[in-house]
């Protein structure tokens, strides 16, 4: 029995050894693969803000607090998946993510044409606090809805880059697990982070107003005069970001398996490359001209997404609820 606990104690030991070792490694991974979902991530922060907009004050980080708990239940159970398709169905993980970059391509589609056709404020007119705790909740699933289709983009994204890194090729599926699961901690600690000082900003410039030296007081005004212009430019960039990011997605899905068609994805980035090699800056250029032409795309299949969902036949009750 000794011998016995003497030997696990040394397996513990080597293994906690061999952990020490790897969170470096894991930290590394995790940053490097993150960076590939950049784009997802600003996505994330710069839409979710929409969500609380028009709450009463005191509910604002509550509710942010609910929509943060959401978002790292649908991580925690999209990050076993994605691991698990990422290294035995990649070709399922591609079509996936082309799935989630049609959604936000129909959901960016969606906010441009409503505003274009004026719904903007029969969609978004009364406060969801004024409305009730039904509206609210609803708001809040919303938020939690587009936060799953988001998430499950970043931690593929990042599955893919952390497969594709030459230095993580070889890691495990415990490592792959453990930098997996750190960066969707460390992307739902900063959105949502970033998110709830963004939103409480007017709050903190409303405090410093009702002080009594004269440099607090022109500060906090002007903070609480700059927090709606923030709040709109947020949802014009969330908006715009679903649409790069989306296009994006779709335009990168369409050159790899299973489709393996160039139709779309060669023209764009012989046009990338002319922009490189023909202008100053060329590497800037390249990239504005993949996210223009990304931004496009996007649109346009959002927008046929959109037109054909108005073609379906709708409920009843989403007809009652549309007319109320």
């Amino acid at each position: 029995m000794a011998g016995g606990l003497v030997g696990l104690l040394d397996d513990v030991a080597a293994l906690a050894k061999l952990a020490a070792a790897s969170v470096d490694d894991v930290g590394v991974a995790a940053a490097k693969a993150s960076a590939k979902a950049a784009g997802v991530v600003i996505d994330d922060a710069a839409v979710t803000p929409a969500y609380v907009q028009g709450l009463a004050a005191e509910r604002e980080l509550p509710i942010i607090k609910r929509i943060a708990f959401g978002s790292l239940r649908s991580k925690a159970l999209i990050v076993p998946i994605v691991l698990i398709l990422s290294n035995w169905a990649p070709d399922v993980i591609n079509i996936i993510l082309m799935f989630g970059g049609a959604y936000l391509c129909y959901e960016g589609a969606h906010k441009i044409i409503h505003y274009l056709q004026g719904h903007e404020d029969k969609d978004h007119g009364a406060p969801a606090a004024l409305q009730g705790p039904e509206a609210e909740e609803a708001t809040i699933k919303g938020a939690v809805r587009t936060d799953f289709i988001l998430s499950a983009e970043i931690m593929v994204l990042s599955s893919k880059a952390l497969l594709e890194d030459e230095g993580s090729v070889d890691a495990g599926l415990v490592q792959q697990f453990f930098t997996l699961a750190t960066i969707a901690l460390i992307i739902t600690v900063v959105v949502y982070g970033a998110v709830a000082l963004i939103v409480k900003m007017d709050d903190v410039g409303l405090a410093m107003a009702q002080r009594d030296d004269e440099a607090s007081k022109k500060t906090g005004a002007a903070l609480v005069a700059a927090m709606p212009v923030v709040l709109k430019w947020l949802t014009i960039i969330g908006t715009a970001a679903m649409l790069w990011v989306g296009g994006h997605i779709i335009l990168a899905g369409t050159h790899g398996s299973p489709i393996n068609w160039d139709g779309i994805y060669g023209p764009v980035t012989d046009f990338e490359h002319w922009l490189e090699d023909s202008l100053p800056l060329g590497g800037l250029f390249g990239w504005l001209g993949n996210t223009i032409a990304s931004g496009i795309i996007g649109f346009i299949l959002g927008a046929i997404i959109f037109f054909a969902k108005g073609l379906l036949p709708k409920k009843a009750g989403a007809d009652a609820h549309a007319h109320h």
